[in-house]
């Protein structure tokens, strides 16, 4: 079974699908943070260089096994270089 074929059979259950949900900001950050070093062309451990950190730090970055600071964030998008901005909701 695919990946792709077991994430569509476990969000067919309402209640992961909910905590899915919950997550989704989490999950779209992370995957920005992966598309900006892939981007870049950049391993985790370049990354880690240009951060002047441990590759292991950039690795737990990526998983979402951390909650960076604003200033981390920062550091990672610069080092891969991309500017990390935040723009208002457009709500309604």
């Amino acid at each position: 079974m695919s990946l792709k074929n077991l994430k569509q059979r476990a969000l067919s259950n309402p209640e992961v699908k909910a905590e899915y949900e919950k997550l989704h900001d989490e999950f779209t950050l992370i995957n920005q943070l992966l598309t900006m070093r892939t981007q870049a062309g950049l391993t985790q451990e370049e990354v880690a260089k240009r951060m002047q950190t441990q590759k292991s730090n950039i690795s737990r970055l990526e998983c979402g096994n951390t909650n960076p600071s604003w200033h981390t964030l920062v550091k990672y998008a610069h080092a891969c270089g991309f500017e990390l901005t935040l723009k208002p909701l457009k709500l309604g």
